[in-house]
């Protein structure tokens, strides 16, 4: 049968992957963000990851011994008397070869003061992230190509993901948004970049159960995404959906179980997690008593947590769902289930704004979920479509460029991001409160203090004694390692686009 003669309601076989241009793509965005990277810890839950990675590397334990000695303890003592962190061990675990190599580095580059090591090895160990918010956007551009989008309109939408949305912002600090987002968009693909009429096989089920299970042992709140990716699986598959959603139901369940078995190991009670009764101010954290519609309108509408002010591609990718739905049913199902359980989950948690953070910190994984959507809408050819991706992805890069220019603690603390009870005010402006900080720096006189002024890498390390020559052979690593690889980005999608060229004549997809 000619190709002319087939159904053109038959779903077209998975595009095939040009590993150069999706290699190069990866390496160009980890060298992009570790250039913007701030190099540092700010937040208890980064120090907790960073002193997790330090005991599992050093003594085989997750115990913060040195948490206790540096006035950072946020947790409880375990039955054996063990200062323990009540955050999961998965981003520690994951980040462990960049602690190695930032130990490596604090010891043998140049002209580094012993009083800088810790800055050092903090520094690459917060590389980690660059390579996490790397590795999502570039497993989306991956979903994008199998669903046979070209690579022009690919690389556009995973560049909008990568850079208009929480995931850049997030690739300069060590929180573990960027790992979760690329273990949910890792399980996404295994399940469902296949054609709608192939039933996911049992072994993908397996492989997305086990992507899914690791997430839950980054957060244990990544739970929920089971629950989205099962309901996908039924919708798109129907009864030959069960062997796959049992084995990863399955698998799911024992990394659940293993989880609330390491509880009880260590606190005596499966569903104690080592959260301390109460933070600042004596305010419990960990409970659910904020009402529903104060979290959602906080999400919707407060400029401080809106996930349209910080993610701002999302509007097209609400607007390209059924484009996706028509792509692909279970990819569609997740991309709007993801978001909407996350967001109905934490509305109602106590500390639902993500405590000291820029944007909605905790729906960070679920929105680079939803903007799997993107591919299918910037494949449309209409102009408005084109006008409104290149509006909200300069809008969207702007957001993420202010959120990373200086330290978001530094706005917060003492900004009115909280009131004297600990209370999230509704009415904080993140982006306009850091632009007014970026600008008091900029037009200063003097150099800001430690920890103050730009957040970047080379700053920090410079006021701590690290040698000019030894900063700009770092800089000069991640810049050349950047041009390289967007040169052979370039490459590789010129060579991709005169293949498309060559073996399908281009046609214009119209609007419906």
């Amino acid at each position: 049968m000619s190709a002319n003669s087939q159904s053109p309601t038959r779903p077209a076989p998975p595009g095939k992957i040009p590993w150069p241009l999706v290699i190069s793509f990866f390496l160009f965005l980890n060298f992009l963000f570790l250039i913007t990277s701030t190099g540092r810890v700010h937040t208890i839950d980064e120090v907790s990851a960073d002193y997790q990675a330090e005991s599992l590397v050093r003594h085989g334990t997750t115990a913060e011994p040195q948490a206790i000695a540096s006035h950072w303890f946020y947790g409880e003592l375990d039955r054996f008397g063990h200062p323990q962190s009540p955050y999961a061990p998965g981003q520690a675990v994951a980040s462990i070869p960049w602690y190695l190599l930032g130990q490596f580095a604090a010891q043998h580059l140049p002209a580094i003061p012993p009083v800088a090591h810790d800055l050092v090895s903090d520094f690459v160990l917060t590389g980690s992230s660059a390579a996490f918010s790397a590795l999502a956007a570039t497993l989306a551009l991956i979903i994008f190509l199998r669903l046979n989008i070209s690579t022009g309109k690919s690389l556009a939408a995973a560049g909008m993901l990568a850079l208009a949305t929480p995931i850049a912002s997030y690739s300069a600090w060590f929180f573990s948004e960027p790992l979760g987002a690329a273990l949910l968009i890792a399980a996404a693909l295994a399940l469902f970049a296949g054609p709608d009429d192939v039933a996911v096989s049992a072994g993908q089920g397996a492989a997305a159960g086990a992507l899914l299970g690791a997430a839950i042992w980054v957060r244990p709140t990544h739970a929920l995404a089971a629950l989205a990716f099962l309901i996908a699986l039924f919708v798109r598959d129907r009864k030959r959906a069960f062997a796959p959603a049992v084995v990863l139901t399955a698998i799911v369940c024992f990394a659940g179980i293993a989880y609330l078995w390491r509880n009880i190991y260590l606190f005596g009670s499966p569903f104690e997690f080592g959260y301390p009764p109460a933070a600042e101010g004596g305010k419990a954290l960990n409970t659910f008593h904020t009402p529903l519609f104060t979290g959602l309108f906080g999400y919707i509408f407060s400029p401080g947590k809106s996930i349209f002010v910080f993610a701002p591609p999302i509007v097209l990718a609400i607007a390209g769902w059924r484009w996706m739905w028509r792509h692909s049913r279970g990819l569609a199902t997740v991309t709007l289930l993801t978001p909407v359980i996350y967001m109905l989950f934490f509305a109602t948690y106590t500390q639902w704004e993500g405590g000291y953070s820029y944007g909605p910190r905790y729906l960070v994984p679920a929105l680079a979920v939803s903007c799997l959507a993107l591919g299918p809408a910037l494949e449309r050819n209409a102009r408005w479509m084109s006008v409104t991706a290149i509006a909200l992805f300069v809008v969207g890069f702007f957001v993420q460029a202010i959120g990373v220019a200086t330290s978001f603690l530094e706005a917060e603390v003492g900004g009115g991001y909280y009131d004297a009870a600990y209370n999230y005010r509704m009415n904080f402006g993140a982006v306009w409160r850091q632009a007014g900080l970026a600008w008091h720096y900029a037009t200063s006189p003097g150099a800001a203090p430690m920890g103050r002024g730009f957040d970047r890498w080379w700053l920090l390390l410079a006021k701590a004694g690290v040698a000019p020559g030894t900063l700009w052979a770092i800089g000069l690593v991640e810049v050349g390692g950047a041009v390289l690889s967007g040169w052979m980005l370039w490459r590789s999608w010129k060579h991709s686009e005169s293949s498309a060229e060559i073996l399908v004549p281009a046609q214009p997809i119209t609007a419906d």
